[in-house]
């Protein structure tokens, strides 16, 4: 990872031409207080072949083990994949070029990836993070759909926005045989994001995280309790399962006999609790619940970690909203965003509470790692 340097550097302008004819272009902006470094992060967090091709000059002392630094004017080149590139940092301007980026834009980074869409508009499902309106001919998919993801996730964490597809706005894409997108810029809602995960390698058992929640919400309640085994319906064993079932009487009653016994044996085993959950009841602000269990897939910035190696324990912490609906729109009801950020405030302190017992990362719903002190 880069360190960041204490003298600024001036930042060239965004380039007229950038993307070739079977490529995309989207400009990812965000404010003064975000640092190269920072989006190296959340590019190493959700793709496996992040690095420098070209380190900027603001980043001395960056690791360059392929590529090279960055001669006197020249942006940075940050390959996320095979395909796909961030170019930047720019300053928000270019000689006759109206980006069309939101006030407060410091910094815009040049994203180009394959060009990969669906043939035909997003008709189902809901919306909440606006990409069918930024994409209303079809959806990325493939390549483009990760990038396109992974921009509206950055954003929203740097308190950025993005502008889609403006390959062809300013160059000929393709010779000008393919007509400009319709560059529709998105500014993702922090507040969106309300899930939190913990990984660590301590497993608390389930008495335990009640007690450690029950600090941050007196009504949290494990959600373990079962019924008593009751045993097969009542003359299972006296008739055929189904017509012209080939067994006897006698040889059902012994098969039944054998299973029965092999029940009473598993419930008399000692019980191994591989998961549990937690549920807090939040009346009309919906619930919150609490999945313990252990995980092999982790993100990308925790599976390298020592006590990580062979997986980890995790506690999902979700947000049940009380309008599924709702909560999947891109701009929902009044009502909806007071309980959900009521709904994040114990979220976080959760989350923080497990933490403070467990100790490892957490983790946002991009994947993307936060500090305690955070949240």
């Amino acid at each position: 990872m880069a360190q960041n340097a204490s003298v600024p550097v001036a930042l060239p302008p965004l380039p007229r031409a950038a993307a070739q004819g079977h490529q995309a272009r989207h400009l990812l902006a965000v404010p003064a207080d975000v640092v190269v470094d920072e989006v190296e992060v959340l590019a190493m967090s959700r793709f496996v072949g992040t690095r420098w091709d070209v380190v900027p000059a603001d980043l001395p002392g960056a690791d360059v083990p392929v590529g090279r630094m960055a001669n006197p004017g020249e942006p940075g080149v940050l390959r996320l994949s095979r395909h796909s590139t961030i170019t930047g940092p720019y300053a928000p301007q270019a000689a006759g070029m109206d980006l069309g980026l939101p006030g407060g834009t410091a910094l815009v980074f040049d994203v180009v990836c394959p060009r990969e869409r669906w043939d035909e508009p997003q008709k189902y499902g809901g919306d909440r993070d606006g990409l069918a309106r930024a994409f209303p001919a079809g959806l990325p998919n493939r390549e483009e759909e990760r990038v396109a993801v992974w921009l509206i996730q950055a954003a929203r964490r740097l308190g950025g926005s993005v502008r889609f597809d403006v390959a062809g706005t300013w160059d000929e894409a393709d010779g000008g045989r393919r007509g400009p997108g319709p560059g529709h810029v998105l500014t993702p809602d922090p507040g969106v994001a309300v899930d939190l995960t913990v990984y660590t390698d301590v497993w608390l058992d389930p008495q335990a995280a009640h007690r450690v929640l029950q600090g941050a919400h007196p009504r949290v309640r494990l959600a373990t309790e079962g019924k008593p085994y009751q045993g097969p319906p009542k003359g299972l064993a006296e008739r055929p399962l189904y017509p012209g079932e080939p067994l006897d009487d006698e040889a059902r009653r012994a098969l039944h006999a054998r299973a029965d016994d092999f029940d009473i044996d598993a419930l008399q085993a000692p019980m191994v609790l591989d998961a549990y959950g937690l549920v807090t009841d939040l009346g009309v602000d919906g619930s919150i619940t609490v999945e313990v269990s252990g995980e092999e897939r982790l993100p990308l910035l925790v599976r390298d970690l020592p006590w990580a190696a062979s997986g980890a324990v995790c506690y999902h912490v979700r947000w049940d909203a009380p309008d599924l609906v709702e909560s999947q729109r891109e701009f929902p009801q009044p009502g909806h965003v007071v309980a959900r950020k009521r709904a994040a405030d114990l979220v976080g302190r959760m989350a923080v509470a497990i933490h403070a017992a467990t100790g490892g990362e957490i983790a946002d719903e991009a994947d993307f790692l936060l500090a305690p002190e955070d949240l």
